[in-house]
């Protein structure tokens, strides 16, 4: 059975913006380096990354091979990372030096075990109005999840949001699926054509009670 990965907006990503908790993303994924950076407190290569918190640096990266840039030296002719902003930990010195420790096993822009799921390509807002309360929330999704996910997102407005029927249309949504997959198409393209704001108008996602609720 494939695992689906957990999936992350960028502003999610935003959030985690100090030295104490520290997501980035590179590359389409999503890395928590909150234990690198604990493990290393106090190293000053790791400044580079702080500075980096809670942003995308996939302009650090060669999508092809997946690694920190590299560039000729023109003075050694040796193939170096490029470290625009300043070296990093795990990033060799220019020359040589016995003072670097290399034997850190995987640099820690390969090393998976700091992947926590997948930066979204393409996110939305969707109004979910409960049709009980005339309640209604406003929230970003990935556009890759699936109405079970969503639902997941929406808990916290709504702990009981599994007694509730889903629907768009009036037709009940399949909550395996995703908004697209269950018709609700992404109307940003049209609004951006069109010159107008995306959030006049978003599409509503009704639910309606059903008969028992869950424990919250």
């Amino acid at each position: 059975m494939t695992i689906r990965p957990k999936y992350f907006t960028p502003n999610e990503v935003s959030i985690h913006n100090t030295a104490k908790d520290l997501w980035v993303s590179f590359l389409g994924k999503v890395y928590d380096l909150t234990p690198h950076i604990e493990t290393h407190s106090g190293d000053p290569l790791l400044k580079p990354i702080i500075d980096a918190a809670g942003q995308d640096i996939s302009h650090w990266f060669d999508p092809k091979t997946k690694d920190i840039k590299k560039f000729v030296d023109p003075i050694t002719g040796c193939l170096l990372y490029f470290a625009q902003h300043g070296r990093f930990s795990n990033v060799p010195p220019r020359c040589p030096s016995s003072d670097w420790a290399n034997d850190f096993g995987i640099p820690w822009w390969k090393d998976e075990k700091y992947c926590i799921g997948v930066l979204s390509k393409k996110t939305r807002f969707i109004k979910i109005i409960n049709a009980l309360t005339l309640q209604n929330q406003i929230i970003e999704v990935c556009s890759e999840e699936t109405m079970k996910e969503i639902l997941n997102r929406y808990l916290k407005y709504n702990a009981h949001a599994e007694s509730y029927t889903w629907k768009y249309e009036c037709n009940v949504l399949d909550m395996d699926k995703t908004l697209t997959e269950n018709g609700i198409v992404d109307d940003d393209p049209d609004f951006y054509t069109l010159r107008m704001r995306d959030d006049q108008y978003l599409q509503s996602v009704i639910l309606y009670y059903n008969d028992d609720l869950t424990e919250a």
